[in-house]
C-alpha cells in the first residue's frame, strides 16, 4: 500500500511538473498585446480612492485628527498627509517636474487642521491624476531611473494607485477604533435597512 502511494505520489509530480512547463512556455511565447487599459483603469480606481479618502477624512471629527493608535505611530491626520505627499512627489516625477520636491521636509508634521488636510488631499489627488491623464500608452515605458534601473512611469502609476489602497485601509480602520462607520458603507447600510434585507 505505502509504494503504492508512493507512486501515486511521485506521477502526481512529473504531471504537475509537465503542466507547469508547458504553462511557461506558452506564456513566453505570447507576443499579444495587452488587452488591459493601465491608464484608463489606474484613473478610474484614483478618482475612486479620491473620493473615498475626502468622505472618510470629511466624517471623522476634527478633534480626533491627532490620534493615533500608539505612540511612534502616525495619527490620522499623518496618515492623509503621508498620502497627499506621496501623490505629490510621484505626480511631479511623472511629469519630469524638476528635482526638487513638491513637498517640503516635515510636511507631514506641518498640520492637524481638518480643512487643510481635506484641501491637501484633494489637491494631491488633482496633481496625480492629471500627471496620468497627460500620459500616452507608450509613456508607461519611459524609464525612471531614480526609483531603480528597470523601473519605468507604468511602475510609478500602479504604486500611486497601490500605495493610496493600502492607506484607505489603514484609514478605515482609524476610523472605525474612533466610532466612524465609513460613509459608503452607512451608505449602503441605510439602503439595506430601507429596502429590508
Amino acid at each position: 500500500m505505502r509504494k503504492i502511494q508512493i507512486s501515486l505520489l511521485a506521477i502526481g509530480l512529473v504531471f504537475a511538473g509537465t503542466v507547469a512547463r508547458a504553462a511557461a512556455q506558452q506564456s513566453a511565447k505570447d507576443t499579444t498585446a495587452p488587452s488591459y487599459d493601465m491608464k484608463a483603469q489606474a484613473l478610474v480606481d484614483l478618482d475612486g480612492l479620491h473620493k473615498q479618502f475626502v468622505s472618510l477624512a470629511e466624517a471623522i471629527p476634527a478633534d480626533k485628527f491627532t490620534w493615533r493608535p500608539a505612540a511612534g505611530v502616525r495619527s490620522i491626520a499623518e496618515v492623509y498627509l503621508h498620502v497627499a505627499g506621496e501623490n505629490l512627489r510621484w505626480a511631479s516625477d511623472l511629469e519630469a517636474a524638476p528635482a526638487a520636491s513638491p513637498v517640503a521636509k516635515g510636511y507631514e508634521e506641518s498640520t492637524t487642521e481638518k480643512a487643510k488636510i481635506i484641501d491637501e488631499l484633494n489637491k494631491s489627488f488633482s496633481s496625480a491624476h492629471a500627471a496620468i491623464e497627460k500620459m500616452a500608452n507608450a509613456d508607461f515605458a519611459k524609464p525612471m531611473k531614480k526609483y531603480g534601473p528597470d523601473a519605468n512611469a507604468g511602475d510609478i502609476v500602479y504604486l500611486i494607485v497601490m500605495h493610496t489602497h493600502e492607506h484607505l485601509g489603514q484609514s478605515i480602520a482609524y476610523a472605525r477604533m474612533n466610532g466612524v462607520v465609513p460613509p459608503w458603507t452607512a451608505a449602503q447600510q441605510a439602503q439595506q435597512k430601507k429596502s429590508g434585507n
